[in-house]
């Protein structure tokens, strides 16, 4: 009786982890006190949530859109965004970057690990002591380059959330425009 108990246990739980939600259908609620580390993590919020309602729901037709030959086709730009989240977590992890192919995923593996490096990212910010420590670190053939974390907002951040607006041009353009219930000055999903 205990073994099959144990069982059920253990089966719930990997259900349960295997069901996991994927972060910012919603913004959580925003911290009493204006600091520093919170206004950081609340910005890297604001990209997640932009993001998760961007790459939500997108079709073949959508992933497969451009708007010109020249250009990225959407996925391409959310290979780029997945880029830019592991940039931005390394940088919060003070790990170096280094060149990765992310062109073996899937667009849902794609979305679901972006939305969880930011997860991870804004949290990992939201326990910070001292952001000056932070710096978005290279590795390469000229050897090592690192910048502060200024270069974090006005780069990989502000470049995903640009992107992030791409997805959501392209996909209005190829026929399937984001849930108009979404509001991103709350960062809530309205009635």
């Amino acid at each position: 009786m205990k073994k099959v108990f144990l069982l059920l246990v253990f089966t719930q739980l990997t259900f349960s982890q295997s069901k996991m939600e994927i972060p910012y259908y919603q913004i959580s609620e925003y911290p009493d006190i204006y600091s520093s580390v919170n206004i950081m993590s609340r910005m890297i919020d604001g990209l997640g949530f932009r993001y998760y309602w961007a790459s939500e729901g997108l079709t073949k037709k959508d992933l497969d859109f451009k708007i010109s030959k020249d250009s990225r086709s959407t996925l391409e730009t959310i290979r780029h965004i997945h880029s830019l989240s592991l940039m931005i977590l390394n940088a919060v992890l003070n790990k170096p970057n280094e060149s990765k192919s992310n062109t073996d995923f899937d667009y849902k593996s794609l979305r679901e690990n972006t939305l969880l490096n930011i997860k991870r990212s804004s949290e990992i910010v939201s326990k910070s002591n001292d952001l000056s420590e932070l710096k978005i670190i290279f590795n390469g053939s000229n050897g090592k380059s690192e910048y502060p974390l200024w270069n974090l907002i006005n780069g990989p951040i502000e470049d995903a959330i640009w992107h992030s607006g791409q997805v959501v041009a392209f996909r209005r353009a190829s026929g399937n425009p984001i849930n108009s219930k979404i509001s991103v000055f709350t960062g809530k999903v309205k009635d």
